[in-house]
C-alpha cells in the first residue's frame, strides 16, 4: 500500500514539473528579448500567392513581414523557430525582412518573385449576373491578380471590381457598372516588368442585367414646400442611389415598386425656387431627370404639426410640459433650468416686475432674447385648463415637476416659491362666427398660411388691431371655458375630445405687453389646438393630467417697425 501511494506521489511531482516548464516555455515565448533572425527561407523563387516557410530564431514574437519594403500576410507562426508568409499581389523581388517589438531581422538572399500569367475558365462562368452583385470567377493562377476588370462592348473604358476573396484558382468580385450588358473580363497583373492586362480580344464574355430604375409616367411633382414628402412609383426604384433636388440630397426611402422623398431645406430663399429633380442610380453614373422645373416652396412661416404636451401632474405619460415656437420643439420638463428658461431658474420672482414685464432693473436685453418664447398648458382648481405664457403668473412654475416626486427639489423652479418666466406671451381666442376670424382660421386649420409679416398682418397700435383683428382681450393666459366652451365639464375625465380651437398667439420683445398688448409685438402665431384628453389629477377638479395635441404657425422673422410705420 505504502508502494502504491509513493508512485502515486512521485507521478504527481512528475506531471507538476511537466506543467510548470510548460508555464514556463509559453512564457518565454510571449516576452520578446530580441529582434528575429532569419536562417533561411523556402523557396527561393515563386509567384504571387505561394507560401513562404522562413526558419531562423525568436520568430514567435514577430508582428510584420516584408518582402523588399513591401508588407507580406503572416499565414502562421508555428514556433519560435519557424513561421510561413504569403507572397503578396503587391510585392517585387527582395529581402525578407521581419519585425518584432525589439527590432528587424534580414535575410542575407533574396526572394524571387516568378510570374505567372493569370487565365480564366470560360466554360465555369456563369452566362449572366446582376450588376452590383457578387461573382465567382475560376480560373488558374489568379492569386497573381491585382485587378478584374469589366469592358462593355463598344467602350473603350474599363470598370475594376471590388475583389472580396481571392486564391489560387478562385476569386470572388463585385460587378462594378458597365455601360451594357454585353460585358468581357480581362484580368490585371504583373509580369515582372510592369502590370499588364489579359488580351481583350480573347477574355471570356458575360451578360451582365442592368436594373435600371423606372418611373410610372406620367410624373408630376406639383410645387412642395421644403420638409414634406412626395412618393413616387415605378419599377427597380430600390436601385435609386440618390434624389437630387436642386444639387441638394434628399432623405429618402426606397422600395423596388415605390420611393419617398423629403423635399430638403439646401439654400432655397424664401417663396417659390424653380429647380430640377435628378433620380441617380448605377453609383451615380446615370441619371433620370424627373423634373426641369419643379417648385420649392420655403414658407415664410415656421409651421409645426401634431406636438403633444402634457400638464403638470405629476402622473402623466410623459414629463414633457414645455414647447417652443421658435424651435418646435416640445421640452422635457427637466430640461426647464439650463435649456428652456435658465434666466427664469437664475432670478426667479425677480426676473419680472410685474405680470409680463420684464424686470430692467435685474436682466438685460440680452439675457431676455437669449430665451426662446414658450409656453404650456396647466390646470386650475376651478377645473378649467389654462394655456399660459411664462411671464404671466409667478405661481405656476413651481407646480411642475421633473419626477414624480413632491419635494421641492423635484420641482423645476427648486423650490416651492414665486417665480415668474422669462418670455412674453399673450393669446387671443379666434371666434368662428366672425367672418374676418373664420376666414383665418380656415387657413390655419386647412394649412394653407404662408406668410405672416408686417404686410400680412399689419399692427394697428393705437386701434389695438393685428390683420385688422382686435386684440384687446388678448391675455397672458386663457382658459379652456374659452376655447373649449361646451366641450368639457369641469372637474370630469374625458378623452379625446375635438376641440378645433385656433388662438393668435402674440410674442413681446424686452418692452413687454403690460402697457398695451399691440405694442413691442416682436413675433405672432396661430395655434390650432386640436383635441385634448382631458384628466383630472389626484381627485381634485384641477384636469392637470391632460395631455394636447396642436399644430401652429409662427412668424419667421421679427416684424419690422420701420415697415409698419410707412
Amino acid at each position: 500500500m505504502k508502494r502504491i501511494i509513493n508512485q502515486i506521489c512521485a507521478f504527481a511531482a512528475a506531471a507538476g514539473m511537466l506543467l510548470a516548464a510548460g508555464c514556463d516555455k509559453t512564457y518565454m515565448d510571449e516576452v520578446v528579448k530580441q529582434a528575429p533572425v532569419i536562417e533561411s527561407f523556402s523557396p527561393a523563387s515563386a509567384p504571387v500567392g505561394a507560401e513562404i516557410i522562413v526558419t531562423g530564431q525568436h520568430l514567435s514574437g514577430v508582428t510584420k513581414a516584408y518582402i523588399g519594403d513591401q508588407e507580406m500576410v503572416i499565414r502562421e507562426k508555428v514556433s519560435d523557430t519557424r513561421l510561413s508568409i504569403v507572397a503578396g499581389a503587391n510585392g517585387r523581388d527582395g529581402k525578407i525582412v521581419l519585425e518584432n517589438t525589439v527590432g528587424k531581422g534580414e535575410s542575407e538572399a533574396s526572394f524571387t518573385y516568378s510570374y505567372a500569367v493569370p487565365s480564366l475558365k470560360p466554360a465555369l462562368l456563369q452566362e449572366s449576373v446582376v450588376m452590383g452583385d457578387r461573382l465567382l470567377l475560376s480560373g488558374s493562377d489568379l492569386s497573381a491578380v491585382e485587378a478584374v476588370l469589366f469592358t462593355a462592348e463598344g467602350c473603350d473604358e474599363s470598370h475594376e471590381g471590388e475583389i472580396f476573396e481571392q486564391s489560387t484558382s478562385e476569386i470572388v468580385a463585385r460587378v462594378p457598372y458597365v455601360e451594357n450588358n454585353n460585358v468581357r473580363i480581362t484580368l490585371r497583373y504583373f509580369d515582372g516588368e510592369a502590370s499588364v492586362t489579359t488580351p481583350l480580344d480573347e477574355a471570356p464574355s458575360i451578360e451582365v442585367v442592368r436594373l435600371v430604375p423606372k418611373f410610372d409616367e406620367p410624373i408630376v411633382l406639383d410645387r412642395t414646400a421644403v420638409g414634406k414628402s412626395i412618393t413616387l412609383t415605378g419599377e427597380n426604384l430600390d436601385k435609386v442611389d440618390r434624389i437630387l433636388v436642386g444639387g441638394f440630397e434628399a432623405v429618402s426611402s426606397k422600395q423596388s415598386t415605390s420611393l419617398t422623398f423629403t423635399v430638403p431645406a439646401g439654400d432655397f430663399k424664401d417663396g417659390d425656387t424653380t429647380t430640377s429633380v435628378v433620380a441617380e442610380y448605377f453609383d451615380g453614373h446615370e441619371e433620370i431627370e424627373l423634373s426641369a422645373s419643379f417648385v420649392v416652396y420655403v414658407p415664410f412661416v415656421k409651421f409645426w404639426e401634431n406636438m403633444q404636451t402634457w400638464g403638470q401632474g405629476r402622473d402623466v405619460e410623459s414629463l414633457s410640459s414645455f414647447f417652443s415656437p421658435e424651435t418646435g420643439r416640445v421640452y422635457a420638463n427637466s430640461d426647464w433650468r439650463e435649456v428652456i428658461d435658465p434666466i427664469s431658474y437664475q432670478y426667479q420672482a425677480s426676473t419680472c416686475s410685474a405680470a409680463n414685464t420684464p424686470n430692467k432693473a435685474v436682466i438685460t436685453e440680452e439675457q431676455y432674447n437669449s430665451v426662446n418664447p414658450y409656453f404650456f398648458f396647466s390646470g386650475v382648481s376651478a377645473g378649467q385648463l389654462q394655456v399660459n405664457s411664462p411671464a404671466n403668473s409667478t405661481g405656476q412654475l413651481k407646480n411642475f415637476y421633473f419626477e414624480n416626486n413632491s419635494a421641492d427639489a423635484y420641482r423645476v423652479t427648486g423650490v416651492n416659491g414665486n417665480c415668474y418666466g422669462t418670455p412674453v406671451l399673450t393669446f387671443r381666442y379666434l371666434d368662428p362666427s366672425n367672418a374676418t376670424e373664420k376666414a383665418l382660421i380656415d387657413q390655419v386649420k386647412n394649412q394653407t398660411l404662408e406668410k405672416i409679416d408686417e404686410e400680412s398682418f399689419p399692427i394697428d397700435v393705437e386701434a389695438k388691431t393685428v390683420g385688422g383683428i382686435g386684440i384687446s382681450s388678448a391675455k397672458g393666459t386663457l382658459n379652456s371655458d374659452t376655447w373649449a366652451a361646451g366641450k368639457y365639464t369641469a372637474g370630469t375625465d374625458a378623452p379625446n375630445v375635438d376641440v378645433d380651437a385656433v388662438l393668435m398667439v402674440l410674442y413681446y420683445n424686452y418692452e413687454g405687453s403690460s402697457s398695451n398688448v399691440a405694442a413691442n409685438v416682436r413675433r405672432i402665431g396661430f395655434l390650432h389646438i386640436r383635441t385634448v384628453n382631458f384628466k383630472t389629477y389626484n381627485n381634485t377638479k384641477a384636469p392637470s393630467s391632460s395631455d394636447v395635441t396642436f399644430n401652429i404657425y409662427w412668424q419667421k422673422y421679427d416684424y419690422d417697425y420701420s415697415k409698419l410705420a410707412n
